[in-house]
């Protein structure tokens, strides 16, 4: 293999880095080499690495050709390594904040989180305009509970009925790995009791909410989109984040679909089906938290959780054209959740508007009583929505070259809402230069999949492949191929990217990109049968979403257009550690502009009207 081995890249130390707007490095686009494999093709290539020596011949050339080598494998950099994106609490005196003391209970953090809520929520289930849409909220269900318009029984129902109406269409949009119609009764008349008691735990109380099949929650197994790993790890109880939510009275109503092992950001899976995009059902809602997505964007659920590893709240929810926010690593517990990467997955929110992101981060953020990883647990502050005084003297950093790497479409609206953004509110815009994107989309891809295919590795010594989908079967294969070499040098590359970052930070509160390069693309018929791996469009879709896994940033989609099929359009804002109320005045503020031209998408299941 000597005569294959790439020459690697040899980093300049950061401090010697110009990341001002006229800086001379180029910016490196993705370039992947792998073709489309779904069907007969993907069974070939499947069986192609798992054959011994000659497997693993087209491994090392897979690496090769797609830079691996040159920019890990065989790079030279003096950073030590960074295991873990872990970041010292730093007191950032954000605007319109309030500090919430840490040992407020789950509930009473929701109260308080309603009372920073823009007094526009106050609205009645009637001043809708005509022709105007918006998805029903966490306060609208609350109004409606405690007015007696509609109850948390009627709900659960009319739920039942539209999941179940929802498989029975000529292309079943398949929501969930898992929904129990009994246990969703049974909770909804808890929560009707409550009510008719007066006393209702929180305005979450009764609230259809899904969780990402990578998630516990009791009385569900938890398979991470598999056939097989519920039967080697059983859920014995709710993950900490449900545990949280359903001490708010929150209903579970099931598990929702995501792509097997959360491999791919198309979110289709074989086993469970394909979760179909609501605005149009032959499209992906993107992945990996596929069903999440999909069930807020439908209606069905203001809010849901998913898990974001590679992206994986954040795509979705700006393929679906929804909210996804992800926390700054560390903000939310992990107990409970499949440990299937350590130190780049982390809970994050799908949620059909920022008041209700908000509403379910109240509830879900905060850290374990027993966690240590952190010697001062950071500071809560949640951000005052309702306040009168309009942030001001925002920076937002663009990287141009990066920010234009997408289609035209998306290029143009985003560019459109950032200009109407810092137009309305005079904020802006701060050109910078962001250097080795596509190194640190390469280092985030070897750690991920090191630490997935370690997490999994006890289990699939003993395994029937057959169990996997074709597509999870490749993957895991490539996962399997970094080594301990490529491990360290990718963790160097973490710490590097983080100095990197924080430069960043000294000019501007929050990097603004694009969420995805494309807008949701076609489901293929072969994906439906064996999965399908299209690292290609993967690839620009995942294009801008590395930064908050693989260093720990909070990160916030908010919906801003549409393309000229219709298909919804996200703007990514990524902020500083621990500056979610930042995020959340800025999303909202972009919010505002953009909701009174969200649509409706083609599959949407009303289930609070009170008719």
């Amino acid at each position: 293999m000597g005569l294959l081995r790439a020459a690697g890249s040899v980093y300049k130390p950061v401090e010697e880095l110009d990341l001002g707007p006229d800086s001379k490095e180029l910016y490196v686009e993705a370039n992947i080499k792998a073709p489309i494999m779904g069907g007969f093709l993907a069974k070939i290539f499947a069986w192609t690495l798992e054959a011994g020596i000659f497997g693993t011949l087209v491994l090392y050339i897979m690496k090769r050709i797609n830079r691996v080598h040159e920019f890990i494998s065989h790079a030279k950099l003096e950073e030590p390594p960074m295991f873990v994106p872990l970041h010292p609490f730093v007191e950032l005196h954000e605007q319109e904040v309030i500090e919430i003391h840490p040992d407020a209970s789950p509930a009473e953090k929701v109260q308080r989180a309603t009372v920073c809520l823009p007094s526009t929520l106050e609205n009645s289930l009637e001043s809708l305009k005509p022709g105007y849409f918006r998805r029903w909220t966490v306060m609208d269900y609350s109004r409606a509970y405690r007015s007696g318009e509609i109850t948390p029984l009627k709900v659960a129902e009319r739920f039942i009925d539209a999941v179940r109406e929802s498989s029975r269409r000529p292309l079943p949009v398949s929501f969930f790995i898992n929904y129990d119609a009994e246990d969703i009764l049974r909770q909804a008349t808890e929560s009707t009791l409550r009510y008719e008691r007066g006393a209702p735990i929180s305005v979450l109380d009764g609230v259809p909410m899904a969780v990402k099949d990578e998630i516990d929650c009791s009385p569900y197994p938890t398979a991470g989109g598999t056939k097989w790993l519920h039967r080697v790890r059983p859920c014995t109880g709710d993950a900490c984040c449900f545990a949280r939510l359903r001490s708010c009275g929150a209903i579970l109503v099931g598990k929702s679909n995501m792509h097997e092992l959360g491999v791919t950001p198309s979110g289709t899976n074989p086993h469970y089906g394909a979760p179909r995009n609501p605005y149009d059902p032959n499209k992906i809602s993107g992945g990996s938290s596929s069903g999440s997505a999909a069930v807020v964007s439908a209606g069905l659920c203001p809010a849901a959780l998913g898990v974001d590893g590679g992206g994986s709240v954040r795509m979705p929810a700006s393929l679906s054209g929804v909210v996804g926010f992800k926390p700054t690593f560390g903000r939310i517990p992990q107990s409970g959740v499949l440990p299937l990467n350590w130190t780049v997955g982390m809970v994050g929110i799908l949620a059909g508007t920022i008041e209700d992101a908000f509403i379910v981060y109240a509830a879900v953020s905060g850290q374990l009583p027993s966690d240590e990883t952190t010697t001062l647990p950071p500071k809560v502050y949640f951000p005052l929505l309702n306040s009168t005084n309009q942030i001001s003297n925002i920076k937002l950093a663009r990287y141009g070259a990066w920010f234009n790497d997408c289609d035209e479409e998306v290029r143009l609206c985003c560019s459109n809402a950032l200009h109407f953004l810092c137009e309305r509110y005079n904020w802006k815009t701060v050109e910078v230069t962001i250097l080795e994107i596509e190194v640190m989309r390469q280092a985030h891809y070897v750690t991920i999949g090191s630490e997935c295919s370690t997490s999994l590795s006890s289990y699939l010594e003993n395994l029937d492949r057959s169990e996997m989908g074709w597509d999870a079967r490749i993957v895991v294969d490539i996962y399997g191929a970094f080594d301990s070499n490529e491990y360290i040098k990718a963790q160097k590359l973490r710490y590097r990217h983080m100095q990197i970052h924080n430069k960043i930070f000294t000019k501007a509160e929050v990097v603004v990109t694009p969420t995805t390069g494309m807008t949701a693309y076609p489901i293929s018929k072969a994906a439906l049968k064996t999965g399908e791996l299209d690292y290609i469009n993967g690839a620009n879709i995942i294009r801008y979403q590395i930064a908050g896994n693989f260093l720990g940033l909070p990160a916030i989609t908010v919906p801003v257009g549409y393309d000229k099929a219709g298909l919804p359009i996200g703007l990514q804002f990524i902020g500083k550690p621990w500056s979610e109320p930042t995020l959340m005045h800025i999303a909202l503020a972009m919010q505002a502009l953009c909701i009174t031209d969200y649509r409706k998408p083609k599959v949407f299941y009303d289930i609070l009207d009170k008719k």
